[in-house]
């Protein structure tokens, strides 16, 4: 599926959430997606061999590629959002990290993204920075041998707690200063959180769209599908082409309908 000239996949934690989560893949395939995303599907950053096991399994039977996968975020429903810049939780990070190799070896996943985490007053911005820092070159490292990369993302600010990156400069500070040496990370283009920041998407994709390694798609206000708000999408996408990113265009919104009938801004 290609809308402006990207390849469209889908986030099925989000999207085809009127099924269970094992039935959304194939959900996904029957709407006419050849590649699908997921946050971290399991509960803990280190699950049995038996749930990589199913995991995969369910990849496999949709016959769908897995185009990205989150990292372990923490407990996100509970309103964490990501672990690495936390010094008491690399443990739980480094475990993570071996279960996403594993899952990629057998999926062909090249893409993770890596949620930063918020500011915790028990450490200093420097040493939750260096943390941070550390934690994302040892994942770059881990998964570069097989040509894998960890994504960054800003988030929507006010939404998140104390999650520092809100922008695209907020990351490419990180990705320029400490991490310059380490080819394998990038920025994660999402529209919503970009664009609810008050960030230029269309300026933003034209500068940075050839160095960008993922985009993700939603509107605001709402984090509805593309039309269901006031961003850009369109011209966007467009600048992105035109700047020369190749990736995927991912589509992780919030349908404001049952999915199928979100997807009709696709035409």
């Amino acid at each position: 599926m290609e809308y402006r000239g990207h390849r469209l996949s889908v986030n099925v934690s989000m999207l085809f959430t009127e099924l269970p989560y094992a039935e959304r893949f194939t959900a996904a395939a029957e709407a006419g997606f050849t590649v699908v995303e997921s946050w971290w599907p399991f509960a803990v950053p280190d699950p049995s061999p038996a749930e990589i096991d199913d995991f995969v399994r369910i990849v496999e039977s949709a016959e769908v590629e897995l185009g990205a996968l989150n990292f372990y975020g923490g407990d996100i429903p509970a309103g964490e959002r990501g672990v690495a810049s936390h010094p008491d939780r690399q443990d739980q990070l480094a475990a993570n990290t071996r279960a996403i190799v594993a899952i990629a070896e057998r999926t062909g996943c090249r893409l993770f993204n890596l949620l930063y985490g918020q500011l915790d007053d028990r450490w200093s911005s420097a040493e939750q920075a260096a943390t941070a820092a550390a934690a994302i070159r040892s994942a770059a490292e881990a998964v570069a041998g097989f040509g894998g990369t960890v994504l960054i993302e800003p988030l929507t600010e006010g939404l998140n707690g104390r999650y520092p990156l809100h922008t695209a400069d907020d990351v490419l500070a990180i990705l320029d200063g400490p991490l310059k040496d380490v080819d394998n990370v990038s920025l994660l283009f999402d529209t919503f959180h970009l664009g609810s920041n008050g960030v230029d998407l269309v300026s933003t994709a034209t500068a940075l769209g050839a160095n960008i390694a993922h985009v993700q798609l939603a509107d605001s206000p709402g984090r509805g599908e593309p039309g269901s708000g006031t961003l850009p999408i369109d011209a966007t996408l467009d600048a992105l082409k035109a700047a020369g990113y190749q990736g995927d265009a991912a589509c992780e919104y919030k349908p404001t309908t049952e999915t199928r009938s979100s997807l009709a801004w696709l035409g």
